[in-house]
């Protein structure tokens, strides 16, 4: 069973009953960074009770959160009830604890094959649109796919970039990219229609390790330029 069951508003929030084992809890603040604080400050409240084996997943995004749980275990009202309570909580700052992290990128060329036509876009240089994208951190906002890949606000461009008009089959693990207001690392090979501009030669994802990502919300992304010929000295390194 998929779509939304149940619809329950609570203040600034909106709780849906998502299929059969999922209840979505969505901001409805009129900030944007108010509604992101919100609901990763649920998600840390759920992680931190560490001792509910009936919740199987908590996937917090932009402005809404979804709880994953056995549905042989507990139920929709159950678990919309201790999301109730969390709402509860003070609001805590999403970026506490928050790290900075260099990602070296070689941008352009077989690296970045849509840097030129994203420069075009905007009225810029292609070595305008490298620093603006380079220029300060980046918030990462939550993951995305493919799994582990982090979502980034985007640089301060003049305008919105759009998707590519034909994805491509096939974007290599550590594309950086770029699309609306947003900027995003390929965690794993995959198809994908985001503008790639550059390519780290860092390893974000490592299916082989726990956790497979060292990377969480609230941490700050810093892009460094490096030449191709750097490229060996950074290949495979983990970041963390």
């Amino acid at each position: 069973m998929s779509g939304v069951t149940c619809l329950r508003p609570h203040r600034d929030f909106v709780l849906a009953d998502c299929g059969d084992s999922a209840v979505r809890l969505t901001s409805l603040s009129p900030d944007v960074e108010e509604r992101w604080q919100a609901v990763h400050t649920v998600a840390a409240a759920l992680d931190a009770r560490g001792d509910d084996a009936a919740v199987t997943g908590i996937i917090p995004t932009y402005d809404s959160l979804l709880v994953e749980f056995d549905c042989a275990a507990t139920t929709h009202d159950a678990i919309r009830a201790l999301v109730e309570r969390l709402i509860e909580l003070p609001a805590q700052p999403a970026t506490r604890g928050s790290r900075q992290f260099e990602i070296p990128v070689v941008y352009g060329g077989e690296f970045g094959p849509d840097l030129d036509d994203v420069a075009a876009h905007l009225a810029l240089a292609p070595a305008e649109v490298i620093r603006l994208h380079s220029a300060r951190p980046l918030t990462m906002r939550c993951f995305g796919s493919p799994g582990g890949a982090p979502m980034l606000d985007g640089p301060a461009f003049p305008q919105p970039v759009p998707r590519r008009t034909i994805p491509r089959p096939h974007v290599p693990a550590g594309a950086v990219a770029v699309a609306g207001r947003q900027a995003v690392i390929s965690a794993r090979p995959a198809p994908g229609g985001w503008p790639v501009i550059g390519r780290t030669p860092l390893t974000i994802v490592d299916p082989s390790t726990e956790p497979l990502s060292d990377f969480r919300p609230g941490d700050t992304f810093r892009f460094v330029p490096i030449t191709a010929a750097e490229w060996p000295a950074y290949e495979g390194v983990r970041h963390g």
